[in-house]
């Protein structure tokens, strides 16, 4: 059984617009995403800061979160990272 956490994060990116993935390793990702390796959207955008993740036990809910949150509007999403900074 595998006992790796999953994770669903939210990033800001230099030009203010707002990038979610979901990943196993937080750090690499984001170090990913920041040298130009990381999704395609996010290599313009650099450097790119974590603003949000969540914590989920397998990959499974960490991608469902990943497909809800994809689907909030900007402002909904601002508001849930404003949320987990309170």
């Amino acid at each position: 059984m595998n006992n790796k956490k999953s994770y669903t994060y939210i990033l800001r990116c230099s030009d203010d617009t707002l990038y979610t993935g979901w990943t196993t390793d937080i750090q690499k990702r984001l170090n990913a995403h920041n040298s130009g390796k990381g999704a395609r959207y996010t290599r313009p955008r650099r450097p790119v800061s974590l603003v949000y993740y969540e914590v989920f036990q397998t990959r499974e809910e960490a991608m469902q979160r990943e497909w809800e949150i994809k689907h909030l509007t900007r402002q909904e999403k601002l508001k849930l990272i404003s949320l987990s900074s309170d």
